[in-house]
């Protein structure tokens, strides 16, 4: 130990004479390992973290599967409300069941009304999950079944709306001006449902008490979803072939016009429906992360041999006089574990700071943000990395240090002759690594870089400019009969058109390019489905007012909806060109006919007027679906028998408003608008459509801004690499140069000679780099958009413009050579 800690002070002591070699070495370990922690803090915290509940691996997601619905945007396993008592009580694969729905609530009793997040859940599901309140209890099945008003909060509320008030329990809230009694507070780092993004967590959870019209809506709606627990020695495969006897015995039931419709029961693992989506991107971006931390450690590695070989004398002499080549070797891996361990601390800092900072950038569609941070695995990691980093780096430098001759290291006396020819050679490998990694994660960059353009350029089917867009929810406690809910729609309707330059107002039930919405099954007159497809699926939006006008969406043919289009009236609906041309090809739609269901779905027809272009219903990466708009004073009657006795139309939706102002200009005139009709109501989501599209586009958005982030990152440290190798070359070359000019030879040949070594080392660099780009780009294929991975433009000027910077990197090099006085230089040697 005392010998140990002897080597510590000599390489602290060591390092202190060389402030500017530490220095570099630190913040170039520190840049590589702080962005390496905070991109494994995201893979911990969303990937590797198991979820914050009792035993997860044996909690799974339970739904069916409905042949047909593939890529419609029902991809995780759903169920109707009647499946929620048939999964509970007809499986044997299950120690415990709660079904939940994700829903919203208008709430007030605390504060400003505002309109937050919540979920219904049955009394099985706390249980389920194994985690008990931090204050109170959660609701018994008997308040459940019994339509008890009762709320249990998330911790987050508790601190935010009640400032932590330890006697919550017991107070009355407020939820869609239903009284509602707080029994409960559930811990910090609860969170279900598991929904991605920071937008939506629920703040809290009530109890599911279905209604009678919710159950008897039976087969048209897969609106809930079930967590389940598996019990010991169960699989999910086999709990899965068990849970078959559910939607089995659903399909029995069914009517005869539903027979069509077939299930398959779907049991997966809770922690895989959660992130499997976010797998391959957070993969991908710790994979560049790590082409970054490469390059900082060939970058030490590279300044690490150049400081033995200037040190090569000192080490001489301390072999002449009895060292032996293992004590030189630990001394030169602690001096290296030294700057590690240093750039190691700085990283872990700089990494708390860019997470704190950069964690409200992550897209809306990471899952488990909350779990992002440093925690004790991810300062372990990082520590361990900068040792591991060190190690590496230092023992190629450490053993060349080792094997140091001690006569010729002692004639060299300081010359600045040809030393170390294994050393260079070590040295130009690394570099044009560094050289061939850059050169992939530019090539990254650019193809993420022209996707994003091309993206930006797509038609989203209507006009973002000068539109305004709020959200509200009608709270039905208030609001509980059509008439009430009419008369809301029209007065609002009626005074926004009045506002002084506001050209149209309309109200729908999905926002396009929001990403928000479902399928809906329909039967399209006169078309013959392909054998095997069960169902035609289209996206379903209902609408109020002038909404066509105040999107900015122009009707192709036929018209508009009018006030005649009201209940009563004959049942009209407007389609997109996609479906039309699906479904009518070649022909003019306008005068055909669909109805909501399957073909043997006794509801009755409804009437095309109208055709408008395809519209993006979500991003603009996303596909065009077929797209259906009716009016929604119909919408019950369009449903038929499938309508709940309650079902109330107009509820919710999404005010549109086009105006010749600013959209930022009407934000006022609109919340006024609507406190002077209802002061209790809030609007949510008040955003321009330029907003709504831009977060559309978040996702594609972060991936090109970090990958181009590491792109620069990685070539500026490539060219810190070349610059040093080929100005030390140079400098260890003086003398050769000085010779040169003094027999004669041009400054300009001995700048060419400099730069030619240093272009030989970047263009072997972008060879490789261009070999490594065409397979490793390939990777990028599901993040890119009507780009080829292998586009031969981004590849050729990413491979350009990192050779003309590496030959940039050697023009001071090559000048300051170029321009020694021999006299001087010779007598210096």
């Amino acid at each position: 130990m005392p010998g140990l800690m002897q080597d510590v002070r000599y390489a602290v002591r060591q390092l202190r004479k060389s402030p500017g070699f530490a220095l570099t070495a630190i913040l170039t370990l520190a840049f590589g390992i702080s962005a390496v922690t905070a991109i494994f803090s995201i893979v911990e915290g969303v990937l590797l973290r198991p979820l914050p509940f009792v035993d997860p691996a044996a909690l799974v997601a339970v739904g069916d599967k409905i042949e047909g619905t593939e890529g419609a945007g029902m991809d995780r396993p759903s169920v109707t409300a009647p499946e929620l008592l048939a999964y509970a009580s007809d499986t044997r694969g299950f120690s415990s069941m709660g079904g939940y729905q994700n829903t919203s609530y208008e709430f007030s009793g605390a504060g400003d009304p505002a309109q937050i997040s919540g979920s219904r859940l049955t009394a099985g599901t706390f249980p389920t999950l194994g985690i008990s309140p931090l204050m109170g209890r959660t609701f018994t099945p008997q308040e459940d079944t019994g339509k008890v008003q009762v709320a249990v909060i998330s911790y987050g509320m508790w601190h935010g709306r009640f400032q932590a008030d330890e006697r919550i329990l017991g107070q009355k809230i407020l939820l869609d001006r239903k009284p509602y009694e707080i029994i409960g507070v559930m811990p910090r780092e609860f969170e279900f449902p598991l929904v991605p993004g920071q937008l939506n967590r629920s703040e809290l959870w009530v109890p599911m008490s279905l209604s009678q019209g919710e159950i008897a809506q039976g087969s048209s709606s897969w609106n809930y979803q079930i967590v389940g627990r598996l019990k010991p020695g169960i699989t999910a495969t086999a709990a899965q072939q068990d849970a078959q006897r559910v939607p089995e015995e659903i399909m029995r039931r069914f009517p005869e016009f539903s027979g069509s419709i077939r299930l398959h029961a779907v049991v997966q693992s809770l922690n895989e429906a959660t992130v499997s989506q976010a797998r391959p991107l957070v993969r991908i971006l710790f994979l560049a992360v790590a082409v970054v931390l490469f390059i900082a450690c060939a970058n030490l590695a590279g300044l690490l041999l150049v400081r033995m070989i200037r040190r090569r004398r000192e080490i001489a002499v301390r072999l002449a006089l009895g060292a032996s080549g293992a004590a030189i070797l630990r001394q030169t891996l602690i001096e290296t574990l030294t700057l590690s361990l240093c750039g190691g601390l700085l990283g872990l800092g700089v990494a708390s700071i860019a997470l704190r900072i950069g964690i409200n950038f992550l897209p809306e569609t990471l899952p488990r943000v909350s779990s992002i941070g440093l925690d004790w695995q991810v300062v372990l990691f990082a520590l361990s990395l900068a040792v591991i980093t060190g190690l590496l780096c230092g023992v190629a430098p450490a053993l060349a240090a080792a094997r140091t001759g001690v006569n010729e290291g002692l004639k060299e006396g300081g010359r600045t002759g040809s030393v170390g020819g294994s050393q260079a050679r070590l040295r130009s490998v690394l570099v044009i690594l560094e050289v061939a990694v850059a050169l992939v994660l530019l090539t990254a960059s650019g193809l993420l870089l022209r996707s994003f353009e091309k993206l930006r350029a797509v038609n989203m089917g209507f006009r973002t400019d000068h539109m305004l867009t709020a959200s509200y929810g009608l709270p039905q406690q208030q609001y509980s009969t059509q008439g009430g809910v009419n008369a809301f729609n029209q007065l609002l309707l009626s005074k926004l058109q009045q506002l002084p330059g506001v050209q149209a107002a309309g109200i729908t039930s999905i926002l396009p390019g929001s990403g928000e919405g479902n399928s809906m099954g329909f039967v399209p007159e006169g078309y013959v489905s392909p054998k095997g497809t069960t169902l035609n699926l289209a996206w379903p939006s209902q609408v109020i007012g002038n909404y066509f006008s105040a999107a900015g969406i122009p009707l192709v043919r036929g018209r508009d909806f009018t006030e005649a289009d009201r209940e009563g009236s004959q049942l009209v609906v407007i389609v997109n060109r996609a479906l039309a041309e699906q479904y009518w090809p070649g022909q003019d739609p306008i005068g055909k006919r669909i109805h909501i269901g399957v073909p043997s779905t006794p509801l009755p027809w409804i009437t095309v007027i109208g055709e408008i272009g395809n519209i993006k219903q979500g991003s603009a990466s996303s596909d065009t679906r077929a797209q259906t708009y009716q009016p929604a004073s119909q919408m019950k009657i369009a449903l038929g028998p499938f309508a709940p006795p309650d079902m109330l139309t107009g509820t919710y939706g999404t005010i549109v408003l086009r105006s010749s102002l600013a959209p930022e200009q009407m934000i006022s005139a609109l919340q006024s608008t609507v406190r002077s009709i209802d002061p209790r109501l809030p609007l949510t989501q008040v955003e321009s459509m330029d907003q709504v599209v831009s977060e559309g586009a978040a996702p594609q958005r972060f991936n090109t801004v970090v990958f181009s982030a590491f792109a620069a990152a990685a070539v500026l440290l490539a060219l810190l690499g070349i610059y040093s190798v080929i100005a030390f070359s140079a400098a260890l070359r003086t003398q050769e140069m000085a010779i040169r000019l003094a027999l004669g030879s041009q400054r300009a040949d001995v700048m060419q000679i400099i730069l030619t070594s240093g272009a030989k080392l970047g263009l072997a660099g972008c060879v490789i780099g261009a070999v490594g780009a065409f397979f490793a780009t390939r990777l990028l294929r599901s993040m890119l958009f009507q780009v080829d991975p292998l586009d031969p433009t981004v590849l050729v000027l990413a491979t350009l413009s990192v050779f003309l910077l590496a030959v940039a990197a050697c023009i001071f090099p090559a000048r300051r050579a170029a321009y020694i006085e021999p006299v001087q230089a010779l007598r210096g040697e």
